[in-house]
């Protein structure tokens, strides 16, 4: 297991490498750059062309890549012209805003859509099943920009029980047990709309995976020996119902934090998805270079937790 982990965090490096690659070349193909944003008449064409120079914009891709890339391995993922400050200082103040909320989503997705998916597929086309169908479908469709103003109009707006926006309740200084329930009570909508959109998935991945595996003849086998149905569909069939089911719950990670751009914008939450945004629309290159490099990251770690789970869930699957 050791030796496993350990071969695939070297592998990470190259793979690293090819998506910083990918990325820099194709934000840097685009029309633009941090200078463009700046309608001030007061600064001249000259003006703007003497600071292109100085911060490097007018050399060749290759060798703003070069100089992006060296600073990176050194832990250095540059300066952000739009924040004034460090990337690192920037995605560091913001990312663990959006963890919470990512954090939350994963571990409602995860309590939620097993059990529901297992009962759909052992109660096949009954109430149960159709009322869920019915719900997956509503959660992949909607929207999540529109999903989450519905929510805002109906709890904040209308019934005036939960907050409109932000993170805290504006001019209150709250401390200990009162400060994490304000910020529990701004992050409820914005919980519930990244997890349904992963619920709704999850849970008829789990229910697609279920009825495969139940269908089985070993499945057929052991309710013939006598075993009790929830031996036989607990441990015989969920556990390898759970093998694909797993490679997405390695990806919605990365998926609730790329997700989390149009939602926590819907509920102004300071967290790394509106940045990325404001980044996007200034051309701010470090700053998205190092969120695209954080999200690369959580992508690859993600995987890596996937295919140790592999192992866990089923004894049969041997890392090599």
């Amino acid at each position: 297991m050791r030796q496993y982990i350990t071969r695939r965090l070297l592998q990470i490096i190259p793979v690293l490498f090819g998506v910083t690659v990918i990325i820099f070349f194709l934000f840097k193909l685009t029309p633009g750059d941090p200078l463009s944003a700046i309608t001030d008449p007061h600064v001249s064409a000259q003006t703007k062309e003497m600071l292109r120079q100085q911060m490097g914009l007018n050399d060749p891709i290759y060798v703003q890549y070069g100089r992006w890339i060296g600073k990176a391995l050194k832990g250095d993922l540059g300066y952000s012209w739009y924040f004034k400050q460090p990337v690192t200082d920037v995605l560091h103040t913001y990312i663990w805003n959006s963890f919470l909320l990512a954090i939350i989503s994963f571990v409602l997705s995860i309590i939620l859509s097993i059990p529901i998916g297992v009962i759909s597929a052992v109660k096949q086309y009954s109430g149960f099943d159709m009322f869920f169908t019915v719900f997956a479908l509503f959660g992949v469709s909607i929207p999540s920009f529109f999903f989450g103003m519905a929510l805002i109009k109906i709890f904040a707006v209308n019934l005036g029980v939960l907050p409109v926006s932000g993170m805290h309740t504006a001019g209150m200084n709250y401390n200990g047990i009162r400060m994490v329930l304000d910020v529990m009570k701004h992050a409820l909508l914005p919980v519930i709309v990244l997890t349904l959109g992963s619920l709704a998935s999850l849970m008829r991945y789990t229910r697609s995976s279920m009825l495969e595996v139940i269908r089985q003849d070993y499945i057929r086998t052991a309710r013939a020996k006598g075993l009790r149905e929830k031996v036989v569909i607990y441990k015989h069939a969920l556990r390898n119902a759970l093998i694909p089911v797993i490679t997405i719950f390695g990806l919605s990670l990365a998926g609730l934090f790329g997700g989390a751009i149009i939602t926590e914008s819907v509920f102004s939450w300071p967290g790394v998805g509106p940045v990325d945004l404001i980044g996007i629309n200034n051309r701010d290159y470090n700053l998205i270079m190092g969120y695209n490099l954080l999200m690369a990251v959580l992508v690859l770690i993600g995987n890596l937790i996937a295919d140790i789970s592999y192992a866990i869930v089923d004894p049969r699957i041997r890392l090599q």
